[in-house]
């Protein structure tokens, strides 16, 4: 990969370059799936974790869960939920918003100080493209677009995941990134895009 093909996972719809990874140890919890989702889906989230060299946690000290993932059939359940939206601001009109645009998913991160990723939540609304999907292709999928904060049109136009002959997998360059991107030599959070030099540098 050249360091403009590693750029462009990193450099949003306004030009701007920005990179985050997780600071903190990842505490997943899952909403709305049976327990044999559940374990798909935290199955996957702890592979890519172990991908990255990072590390999973019982608990965070702060939040409880840091990692939260909703399963839904409809975005009007979401403004019910209770506390939901002390955690997540004008979550009525969000929740309307993906309604008008028909929206089958939608990721939302937030940032510790130093502008690490310190929290984040996934909503899947489970439409006939998402519910035809096997459990573990959207879990891996999910997982791979949750451990670093990627560019809003990373993956607009081409999952992370790969078809090897009857089995999915994450794509080899999408791997190779995440995997690089957490070298203890590396900084958590980056807004120039010398930083993509610096990951293609040490890329396979």
């Amino acid at each position: 990969m050249s360091p403009q093909e590693v750029e462009a996972f990193f450099t949003r719809s306004d030009g701007s370059y920005l990179f985050a990874r997780w600071g903190r140890p990842i505490v997943p919890v899952v909403f709305g799936v049976d327990d044999a989702t559940l374990g798909v889906v935290k199955g996957a989230i702890e592979a890519v974790v172990a991908l990255a060299g990072h590390s999973m946690a019982e608990t965070d000290p702060e939040l409880g869960a840091n990692l939260m993932v909703f399963f839904i059939r409809d975005w009007a359940e979401l403004p019910p939920v209770p506390k939901l939206d002390h955690l997540i601001p004008d979550l009525g009109p969000l929740c309307e918003r993906l309604a008008q645009a028909d929206a089958n998913q939608y990721r939302l991160f937030r940032f510790d100080a130093d502008g690490a990723i310190k929290a984040a939540f996934v909503f899947l609304r489970m439409d006939a493209h998402l519910s035809d999907m096997p459990a573990e292709d959207l879990a891996l999928a999910q997982a791979a677009q949750v451990i670093c904060l990627w560019s809003d049109r990373a993956f607009a136009q081409s999952s992370p995941l790969a078809r090897v002959g009857a089995q999915v997998i994450l794509r080899p360059d999408v791997g190779d990134i995440i995997r690089v991107a957490y070298h203890p030599m590396l900084p958590k959070v980056a807004r120039d895009a010398s930083h993509a030099l610096r990951i293609a540098a040490r890329l396979p």
